[in-house]
């Protein structure tokens, strides 16, 4: 797992210590992420911390000792100082909440009056790959007529199925998820060729340069890919002659994105999620991969746009968590 040693960019207080930091998802070696769901924990014995970040459209959520003190909302660059902890030990966790489809966010880094621990550890690991669902698209929402910047602002992918059962596992976790694409289609076949196993080999979802190999290798892989290649008819133009043609090139292509994944991590367990619309599609290829299929009944989606609203998520965290147990 990435471990971030950052000092930060900001004017710092002399006698302040930096944090070793530990990363969760995706993040670059100086610090930039994109994808959804990052978070970075840190410990530190002191009563006071220093979180500085640079962050353009993202919120970023402030936990210590796994309560919110502040969520930085379109900070920019910021340095934000949280004073009058009792003298001990704290966690001190930052978490993305937002999607950015593109752009990043950076950690500067994490100070404090006192001294520095190791961060913690997590023994577990669950990656999360799929599209809006995974996000939490506007998953706070109320109403399902949202605007753009609505959509952005009431998104929480710490609340959605997967950060939800990872925090409930104590594990660690990434997210790997852009809202719109597809297996072999995205939404309405829009943005053709920048399905999200293209994309997911990406450091920053929208910067074409690969993330660098690291040491991550999740134990358990959950997939929720599906919605966008068949939510929307086939249209002229696009490459498939008719909607039978897109089933089978979408059986096709996810095999072969599982069976690379699989080769990527051999220890991890597969559980591929599937809506009714399309879930004969995913038992077909979980039985030719080895993976286990999880059928996703009708939900509420009541949240921005018709998605799945909080309740909804919870409902899928229950339903991967007992397909789960299922797992050799």
């Amino acid at each position: 797992m990435l471990r971030l040693a950052l000092v930060a960019a900001l004017m710092l207080a002399p006698a302040e210590t930096s944090i070793p930091l530990h990363a969760g998802g995706r993040v670059t070696a100086d610090g930039r992420f994109g994808w959804p769901g990052v978070y970075f924990e840190g410990r530190f014995k002191g009563t006071s911390v220093t979180v500085s970040v640079e962050a353009g459209e993202d919120h970023l959520a402030v936990l210590i000792d796994g309560v919110e003190r502040a969520v930085l909302k379109k900070p920019g660059k910021v340095q934000r100082r949280f004073e009058g902890l009792a003298d001990g030990e704290h966690v001190i966790r930052v978490e993305k909440l937002t999607e950015s489809q593109s752009g990043y966010s950076r950690m500067l880094g994490i100070t404090t009056d006192g001294t520095a621990l190791a961060p913690p550890m997590h023994a577990r690991r669950v990656e999360f790959i799929g599209d809006s669902h995974s996000v939490g698209y506007g998953d706070t929402a109320t109403v399902r007529d949202c605007t753009g910047e609505q959509v952005h602002d009431t998104t929480d992918t710490q609340r959605a199925f997967g950060p939800l059962l990872a925090k409930k596992w104590d594990a660690d976790y990434r997210v790997i998820a852009f809202s719109g694409r597809g297996v072999v289609r995205n939404y309405a076949g829009g943005n053709p060729g920048e399905t999200l196993p293209v994309l997911y080999a990406r450091a920053i979802p929208g910067e074409p340069a690969p993330a660098v190999q690291d040491d991550w290798q999740p134990q358990l892989v959950v997939i929720n890919l599906g919605t966008n290649d068949f939510s929307t008819p086939v249209h002229a133009g696009e490459a498939w002659k008719d909607d039978a043609a897109l089933h089978a090139d979408y059986r096709a292509k996810y095999v072969a994105f599982v069976r690379q994944l699989q080769g990527a991590n051999p220890a991890a367990r597969f559980l591929l999620m599937g809506a009714p619309a399309f879930i004969a599609d995913v038992r077909t290829v979980a039985t030719a991969t080895g993976a286990t299929a999880v059928a996703v009944p009708q939900l509420e989606f009541t949240a921005c746009h018709f998605h799945p609203s909080l309740k909804d998520q919870q409902t899928m965290a229950a339903l991967v968590e007992d397909a789960a147990r299922t797992l050799k």
